[in-house]
């Protein structure tokens, strides 16, 4: 059984309808494929009623979140939440709440790129997202059709770098508060790519554990970020914590080059996952 757990839709920074995620993964010979589209559930229906047969589709989400140490200023996580209640209130209202901070993040973005003669325009840009939730993925794709970067990834290393004078900073969830809105919704949170060091500052252990401690229930380990050792560190500290592993490819059609698929999850971890998962469940067509 092949199984990934991390994918990316047009609905948020992907390239491919959840329709174009669910025949990818098929093509790819997936058993099982998780939609976790940031801050949103809107491709789950299209990604299960577009299921070719025999594929299982799990509905997932990646939450954008801050971890805040005691001695620093706060550092970017993700957390991957599985099989969460999508209707649960409070977790709806952070959805919305992220929804509005990115649409508000990228217009700012994109306003003080175009005062300086960049060739963007938000309007245009919101057009072109048929919906979805806009992120900076939208605006590197933007500034390559613009012809003023060569690929989304010179856009991510210049103009959208942490470290540009056109970066912005996103309010998001306390991860702590956000692994609380994802259990209480029966949803299953693993911390997503957390030692993916080439993305910028990473947590330490103590708050991996700190994690653990308030309801995190997995790590993700096999990741196309994560070099050899980092992998390694991740496998033991799921086992100390007694915490699920999970591997997959963080696809985002186009906008990567990693494919489907480039890793995947072991069966038991993920038969574990979904027996503790209480607000939805896999639907395989």
């Amino acid at each position: 059984m092949r199984i990934d757990l991390h994918t990316h839709s047009a609905v948020s920074d992907g390239t491919d309808t959840p329709a174009g995620v669910v025949q990818a993964a098929a093509a790819a010979g997936l058993d099982v494929v998780a939609l976790t589209d940031h801050d949103t559930t809107d491709g789950w229906a299209e990604a299960i009623a577009s299921a070719p047969a025999g594929l299982t589709v799990v509905p997932g989400m990646e939450l954008s979140c801050r971890w805040f140490p005691a001695d620093g200023p706060p550092v970017s996580v993700h957390l991957l939440a599985y099989l969460f209640d999508p209707g649960a209130p409070e977790l709806a209202a952070e959805r919305q709440r992220l929804r509005a901070e990115r649409l508000s993040r990228g217009e700012r973005i994109v306003t003080a790129l175009a005062a300086d003669g960049h060739p963007v325009s938000w309007t245009r840009l919101v057009e072109r997202s048929g919906g979805g939730v806009v992120g900076r993925p939208h605006v590197a794709r933007a500034l390559v059709d613009a012809g003023v970067v060569g690929s989304v990834d010179e856009a991510f290393a210049g103009l959208l770098h942490h470290t540009s004078p056109y970066y912005v900073a996103k309010a998001d969830t306390d991860v702590l508060e956000g692994i609380a809105l994802v259990r209480a919704a029966g949803g299953v949170p693993v911390f997503a790519h957390g030692l993916a060091r080439s993305r910028g500052r990473v947590v330490g252990d103590a708050a991996i554990a700190a994690m653990a401690g308030a309801g995190l229930l997995g790590l993700e380990v096999d990741h196309p970020d994560h070099v050899p050792a980092d992998r390694d560190l991740l496998r033991g500290l799921a086992g100390d914590l007694d915490l699920l592993t999970t591997g997959s490819s963080d696809y985002h059609g186009s906008n990567k080059t990693t494919p489907i698929a480039a890793c995947t999850t072991d069966p038991d971890q993920y038969a574990r996952l979904v027996s503790l998962g209480t607000g939805t469940t896999p639907a395989t067509a």
